[in-house]
């Protein structure tokens, strides 16, 4: 097996079990890997995302598949987004992340969340959490902002502000 199938296998590894470090109701792998559709979103999004990195004509087709994978899970996900390994999406109807989205390690996001943007330039105009974040329910963290490593987010809040390290936003 080449280095490549190796390491995309490792990341669908971590997938799978940050999903059953975050969530008490997982039973085990197989509940997860048959049965979340956070987990079936995030893998296709990273699926998406190879063919989105290597442009041209294969943008299309990721587009395409983000859009078939949003039918399945209730749950898009930009192919252009750049999310870090061991994103778990509990629930995830209605989720949203944006195309210049940048999230980082370990983070988790419930359902309804929307991480996206004001503005309709060709620039960065999408939230970039850092490492350890979690966003609540129905969460709306809108335009460029920077949510800090290890922030809370609650439920139904609106932020539209940079929100520092270790802070909560409600």
């Amino acid at each position: 097996m080449g280095a490549r199938i190796r390491k995309f296998m490792r990341v669908l590894r971590d997938d799978l079990q940050a999903a059953c470090d975050h969530d008490p109701a997982a039973r085990n792998r197989i509940e997860v890997a048959l049965g979340y559709p956070g987990v079936h979103a995030v893998w296709g999004y990273r699926f998406a995302h190879a063919l989105w990195r290597r442009g041209g004509l294969l943008r299309l087709p990721a587009r395409l598949f983000s859009q078939f994978v949003r039918a399945l899970t209730g749950i898009e996900i930009h192919p252009g987004a750049s999310i870090g390994p061991r994103l778990f999406i509990d629930h995830g109807m209605g989720v949203v992340i944006g195309e210049t989205a940048e999230i980082g390690a370990d983070c988790m996001l419930y359902h309804g969340v929307t991480l996206g943007g004001t503005s309709l330039e060709a620039k960065k105009r999408h939230p970039t959490l850092g490492n350890g974040v979690v966003i609540g329910a129905g969460a709306k963290v809108l335009g460029p902002v920077i949510i800090g490593d290890d922030a809370r987010i609650g439920a139904n809040a609106v932020v539209l502000d940079d929100v520092p390290p270790e802070s909560t936003a409600v």
